[in-house]
């Protein structure tokens, strides 16, 4: 009995069990995907045209990407009670919305509609913190995977919620609101005791490396299976108990990670012999000697500024037997008097940075910026995908706001794993496949605004890929570029990438130039029918939901759009070009 009590509190307290159940929080976490399903909803019930429900969208990712408010109450208190906190702001934001779109309560102006999908949206910033807190501490040697399939699970939420609410057999197009109001708050609720630090650095296994493949594994089966299942719905009129079934199987296959914690808990004698340092190493490396190690500082500071930019180029071994001797010579120059010391002004690329510290670097912002026009355009298409599925004459919004979560989601695993290989194997600067991506997403947006056959396919698959690896590349080349002790806030400020770039694209071009062509079309219809309005009395009114038609309706802006990925592209090689010598120190190093 005390055997298996023991087993049990190994269980409950086994990392890979927290990371499972943050795998799932976020699984139906990233409840802003779902907005391209929202919307028409919103606009039809509410009368908007298409500038107030792009308003309704800067709203939803100023509330997905202010995590501060997250960030301090996690730190204050408890994991658990941090995500109750998100849960009830996410159901007492949407359920306000539900009820408003259902005329249970009195009609909103535009402004507090604004303010309840800005907190029930926020809710997101409360489960994605924690689960990244925890996961990141129990797992300090393994961030990049952890991080890269916790973001895939949340881009592909709006996939798995798309799924479950094809199982509600209602005709009321209101209850995706209700379902977004409640079931992740539920989900939530249910693992917020789990999810936490349990020590993790302690639990190291030689099978971890078999774990994270199999993680990966389920990931695709999921991925292909949600694939296979929307395209299904798309061509075929599945019947009620069809859908049952498939939404039973996509249940079983997100359970199925819960057998890594099982197995290492009850059925394996693979027990924990490493421990993961929570530490960088030079860090630990200079425990209790750090007079020691100002000193070197100070004469490392120095030899960045005397070594000749060619030895930069050399072999790591050569490289650092070079600079070995400019130290040794500083060092003895320095106790002769021969050379005065200066003592650093700040931070050298590689360092840890402070927020103040980042903004006054040009890299930074290229970064920043690099990520605002690729990322922010990619929201644009999430967030106006349903009005541009309905403008191309496709009838099914919620397959195409599913597909584009499916492939962000792959997008998020395939950048994470794809730029470590960049880094780890060739030393180049990671930011090269921020580059690949924003050349995807310049092609998507080209796709759309043809309008081709087929463009729905072609534009998702596109645009979700590329804005997907940005979340799973940039904040892993901040943390090599800034450091990691200020991680939080470096971050924090990148994500507001995606509003900035959001109320640009979304909020003033895309919604802007759809009005404009459904007004000419309005117009244009009550022309032709001039003598059928005369005879019935009818007329235009301005608070009619306006309605575009056709390739033209996002033609200008997705053109628009392709054009400023196009000059991300360019920012994102000059930063790679900066970032050579940096990533080249950082990995060469490592290998030597």
């Amino acid at each position: 009995m005390g055997r298996l009590r023991h087993k049990i509190e190994g269980f409950i307290n086994n990392r890979w069990l927290v990371f499972v159940a943050a795998m799932w929080m976020q699984a139906v976490g990233g409840i802003g995907y779902l907005y391209g399903s929202i919307s028409p909803v919103i606009k039809s019930s509410m009368g908007y045209n298409q500038r107030q429900v792009a308003s309704l969208g800067v709203a939803k990712d100023l509330g997905d990407s202010i995590g501060i408010f997250a960030g301090t109450l996690c730190e204050i208190l408890p994991l658990w009670a941090a995500l109750l906190v998100g849960a009830l702001q996410n159901v007492v934001g949407y359920g306000w919305v539900w009820l408003v779109i259902t005329k249970r309560v009195p009609a909103l102006p535009l402004w507090v509609m604004c303010i309840l999908i800005f907190v029930g949206n926020n809710g997101e910033t409360y489960f994605n913190t924690a689960a990244l807190v925890s996961c990141v501490q129990n797992f300090p040697k393994s961030r990049g995977p952890v991080v890269g399939i916790l973001k895939g699970f949340s881009g592909l939420s709006g996939a798995i919620l798309t799924q479950v609410y094809a199982i509600i057999n209602t005709p009321d197009d209101a209850a995706i609101i209700f379902m977004v109001a409640v079931g992740p708050s539920m989900v939530v609720i249910a693992l917020m005791f789990i999810v936490r630090p349990v020590g993790g650095h302690r639990q190291v296994r030689q099978s971890d490396g078999s774990s994270f493949v199999f993680i990966y594994s389920v990931c695709l089966i999921l991925a292909a299976y949600l694939m296979g299942v929307m395209l299904l719905e798309d061509q075929v009129d599945l019947s009620y108990p069809l859908r049952i079934l498939c939404t039973v199987i996509l249940f079983i296959v997100l359970i199925i990670p819960i057998v890594i914690p099982l197995l290492l808990t009850f059925y394996s004698d693979d027990m924990p012999t490493i421990q993961e340092s929570l530490l960088p190493s030079s860090h630990q490396d200079g425990a209790g000697k750090s007079g020691i190690a100002d000193n070197q500082d100070i004469i490392l500071s120095e030899v960045e500024d005397e070594k000749p930019k060619e030895v930069d180029l050399l072999p790591a071994q050569e490289r650092q037997r070079r600079i070995a001797q400019l130290q040794t010579k500083l060092f003895q120059a320095a106790a002769e008097g021969a050379v005065r010391v200066k003592r650093r002004r700040g931070p050298r690329r590689g360092e840890d940075f402070t927020l103040r510290q980042a903004l006054i670097k040009a890299d930074f912002w290229l970064l920043f910026i690099s990520l605002l026009l690729g990322s922010g355009s990619g929201l644009t298409v999430i967030d106006n995908l349903g009005q541009m599925s309905q403008s191309l004459g496709y009838d099914e919004p919620h397959v195409y706001v599913s597909m584009i979560s499916i492939w962000n989601f792959l997008g998020r695993i395939a950048g994470g794993y794809f730029s470590e290989i960049i880094v780890r194997d060739y030393a180049y600067p990671r930011p090269i496949a921020v580059v690949v991506a924003q050349v995807l997403m310049a092609m998507g947006h080209f796709v759309f605004a043809m309008g081709w056959p087929g463009v729905m396919y072609v534009g998702t698959l596109l645009i979700g890929v590329g804005y997907g690896a940005h979340w799973a590349i940039v904040p892993a080349a901040a943390s090599e570029l800034f450091g990691v002790k200020n991680f939080g806030a470096l971050y924090n400020f990148l994500t507001a990438a995606n509003p900035a770039g959001s109320l640009v694209f979304s909020g003033v071009i895309a919604s802007g130039i759809y009005d404009y062509e459904a007004e000419k079309q309005a117009h244009k219809h009550q022309n032709l029918s001039m003598v059928g309005r005369l005879l019935s009395g009818t007329r235009l009114h301005a608070e009619e939901a306006l309605k575009c038609e056709g390739s033209i309706c996002f033609f200008l802006s997705s053109m628009i759009m392709s054009g400023f990925c196009i000059i991300a592209v360019i920012l994102s090689m000059i930063l790679v070009y900066r970032t050579k010598v940096v990533y080249a120190n950082l990995y060469d190093k490592s290998r030597a």
